[in-house]
């Protein structure tokens, strides 16, 4: 078969040759992922979501350092206590510690890992699409998924996309092992450790599960079969639920320290959500596909309603029914926060691709799909470089190495941002500028062990001045002894 593949190719003109690459999803998934690779080095210190990066990197790093025991995750706003708290499960976390026993530690490897799991993603998508969709409509949907929100949040140290991914690999295998004969034990084992996978490392990301309802509800699959899937499925969510409503909560009151949000009551969610409705729809017609994007996705869903396409209909009111859940669950932090839009975004590249492979004209539907592209690449650059205010941040610990111990406790004026201190290599506390003014609060920190006060003068504003003895300054820093 290679052999048959090889000699086409070699039959083939150079035009013929490029055409086939071109109209290859695999072509534009490695060639996206390469684009991400220019700065994949950087600090996570880009526009947004430095605070969330490094919280993932101090726990990969506390791994490294301190105690690789998975199942107690720490981060360094710790304060005067051990830093131990609950979280997401620490799975990326974890690949990052791994790579850091054979090569070192360096943040930038939650960077390529998660690339990698979702460019893997990508293709299993395709894959997915492909057994119930036209080939143009499921290269046509990955490809918007590519460009999408799923650009920048890709090559970021989150574990959002690399959640999201594992999913919809483990549902590519879960559908598998219902409608086909071959290779079950195979197909359920991939289905429950993918699944499992995505699930602990981000619980909304299990939403689109919801789609199984459709094979479940399929008369031509056998009961037998139906009953063991069902029966796995709910067995792999025994450790998922385990992590979060057990030993989440065990961790904050056994340690004393809170970090992770575990959602609101869904009655104070919908109200929050009504008072930020504005915010809150953004999410969809703004950050998911942009502009161009969310109008083409509105297109796919108008015309599925029209041509009374059952299976989209069906996957749509499922996972929209499902995803509603998040956004309630989620209140006041969906609002406020574009990645909690982000398991919802394949969806919306579905119909999409659905919309540009309903087109006749080609041409316009290769004009509308360079628009989305465009409009979100280049709505993305800022992911590709550090401002140079922000630039001295990671220099912090140079600075901090010449003037104290490693364990020395401190306090950095980036209000609740974490980054200054993952930099910094220190733990402690982050404060505001008017908690740092106030000489109870610093009385106070001084007596739980914290030695320094780090005042950031240009990355957090507000130069603001102590009566302690000042250890060192530049046009960045401000370093008091407590």
């Amino acid at each position: 078969m290679l052999q048959n593949i090889i000699v086409k190719i070699r039959n083939l003109d150079y035009k013929s040759l490029i055409l086939l690459w071109l109209k290859d999803i695999r072509f534009w998934i490695v060639f996206f992922a390469l684009l991400r690779i220019y700065g994949i080095t950087n600090p996570p210190l880009e526009v947004s979501h430095a605070w969330r990066q490094t919280t993932v990197a101090m726990a990969a790093r506390n791994f490294y350092e301190i105690d690789p025991n998975i199942l107690y995750p720490r981060i360094d706003i710790s304060e005067d206590l051990t830093g131990i708290t609950g979280m997401e499960f620490p799975l990326l976390n974890y690949l990052i510690y791994l790579m850091s026993l054979v090569f070192g530690y360096a943040h930038w490897y939650g960077r390529l890992i998660n690339l990698i799991v979702t460019s893997i993603g990508c293709w299993f998508g395709y894959k997915l699409l492909q057994k119930y969709f036209a080939e143009r409509m499921s290269f046509l949907s990955i490809f918007v998924l590519i460009v999408s929100l799923w650009f920048p949040f890709a090559r970021k140290i989150m574990p959002d996309t690399f959640a999201m991914s594992l999913v919809i690999m483990g549902i590519y295998f879960g559908t598998n092992y219902l409608e086909q004969n071959n290779r079950q034990f195979v197909n359920l084992l991939a289905y429950t450790l993918l699944t499992l996978a995505g699930l602990l490392s981000k619980l909304p990301s299990g939403f689109i599960l919801a789609v199984f309802a459709i094979p479940i509800f399929n008369k031509q699959i056998a009961l037998k079969r139906k009953i063991v899937f069902c029966s796995v499925s709910i067995m792999l969510c025994v450790p998922v639920a385990w992590w979060y409503f057990y030993w989440v909560p065990y961790l904050v009151n056994e340690f004393g320290l809170w970090h992770f949000f575990m959602g609101k009551d869904i009655a104070e969610g919908a109200r929050e959500i009504a008072e930020h409705f504005g915010q809150t729809l953004k999410h969809f017609y703004d950050y998911a596909l942009k502009f161009s994007g969310f109008f083409v996705f509105l297109g796919g869903l108008i015309l599925s309603i029209i041509r009374k396409e059952r299976l989209l209909l069906a996957i749509f009111g499922l996972t929209f029914a499902t995803f509603w859940v998040v956004i309630l669950k989620s209140g006041w932090t969906f609002a406020h926060h574009n990645y909690y839009v982000i398991p919802f975004v394949p969806i919306m590249a579905l119909f999409a691709g659905y919309a540009l492979a309903s087109i006749e004209k080609r041409k316009l539907s290769l004009l509308l799909l360079i628009v989305i592209t465009l409009e979100n690449i280049l709505n993305s650059h800022t992911d590709f470089k550090i401002k140079e205010v922000r630039n001295p941040i990671a220099q912090l610990e140079s600075v901090m190495d010449d003037l104290s111990s490693p364990t020395d406790r401190i306090v950095i004026n980036s209000d609740y941002n974490p980054a200054p201190m993952y930099f910094a290599h220190r733990k402690g506390w982050v404060a505001t500028n008017e908690q740092l003014s106030n000489l109870s609060y610093l009385a106070d920190l001084q007596q739980r062990g914290c030695k320094y006060v780090v005042i950031l003068k240009r990355a957090f504003g507000e130069n603001i001045e102590l009566n302690l003895k000042v250890v060192f300054e530049s046009i960045d820093y401000t370093i008091y002894e407590l």
